[in-house]
């Protein structure tokens, strides 16, 4: 337990000196904006597109270790739906609780995390519920708000979803990775060479830019930003642990699967939310509180299900 916290207490530490810096305002929060823009377009594309070209899409894709985290997942949806709804929330406000409790940091903190810490058995699990996660529930949450708030589904309402997701750098990053592995092309020399420095700069940029972020984010609606913690942190990794073990995905993938079910709530949620004015105080608060205790948490379960 000590051994995994001090390996994850240096990552940790580069949230603290991110928050540290902004708080000062010795990094103001337009410079926390651009680095975010480079770790996302640039550094962290760059270590995708570097890690899936390395892959085949049997690596990428099992059906047993997605049904398994879908099943878990949703899961745990649908719980922070009911409680959100008997707690008298909108939909819209009860769905945004539900997405905060299963919607994990894995591109900014999960992918240079876990796989440096667990290597490179890693790579194909956490890129597989870094998908799951961005074409499944961050659809869903985007057509159920909609739904709520022009009484029905449209169809006209999928397209600037598709369009959003077909955008997304992490998308592009691992279909071109994917797409030059299926071709069977060698990777040259100073290309390697390029995105390995590139993708470099996306563990450290990506984990000062958290810190950052969290600097700017108040703690309100503490005891339902403290339910949402709980839900992400501790019920997110059971459920789909349960769902691992239920449907018998390899003990390496499930691991992987649980450790990336264990990361704080995504800042991509906040986002949404201030998208669409729903519940954004109370999701930062949650982003902020899951993140400190995450500190605790994710060298505790990384511990319990490690591989002997």
């Amino acid at each position: 337990m000590a051994e995994v916290f001090l390996r994850t207490l240096p990552f940790f530490g580069l949230i603290g000196l991110g928050w540290l810096a902004a708080a000062l305002r010795f990094f103001p929060d337009e410079a926390a904006a651009w680095l975010t823009r480079f770790v996302f377009y640039f550094a962290l594309s760059a270590m995708l597109f570097r890690f899936s070209s390395g892959l085949d899409l049997g690596e990428l894709f099992e059906l047993r270790f997605a049904l398994a985290y879908l099943v878990g997942s949703t899961a745990v949806w649908a719980i922070g739906m009911a409680v959100g709804r008997l707690r008298g929330l909108s939909v819209p406000e009860a769905a945004m609780e539900a997405h905060c409790c299963m919607i994990g940091n894995t591109g900014f903190l999960g992918v240079p995390l876990l796989i440096a810490l667990m290597g490179p058995v890693a790579v194909g699990p956490v890129l597989m519920v870094l998908t799951i996660d961005m074409l499944v529930f961050s659809t869903l949450i985007t057509l159920i708000i909609h739904a709520a708030r022009h009484g029905g589904l449209r169809l006209a309402a999928l397209v600037p979803v598709l369009r959003g997701i077909a955008a997304n750098p992490m998308v592009l990053s691992m279909v071109a990775g994917l797409g030059w592995s299926v071709a069977g092309w060698p990777m040259p020399a100073p290309l390697d060479e390029f995105l390995a420095l590139l993708g470099a700069a996306a563990t450290p940029g990506a984990l000062f830019a958290i810190g950052a972020g969290l600097a700017a984010r108040r703690l309100v609606r503490v005891a339902a930003a403290g339910w949402l913690s709980g839900a992400k942190l501790v019920l997110h990794p059971l459920a789909v642990g349960l769902a691992a073990w239920g449907v018998g995905v390899d003990a390496g993938p499930a691991s992987v699967m649980v450790a990336a079910a264990a990361l704080p709530v995504a800042g991509n949620t906040y986002m949404l939310a201030r998208h669409f004015g729903v519940a954004p105080q109370r999701v930062s608060a949650t982003i902020l509180i899951s993140t400190a205790l995450s500190i605790v948490t994710i060298p505790v379960i990384m511990n319990l299900v490690s591989p002997s």
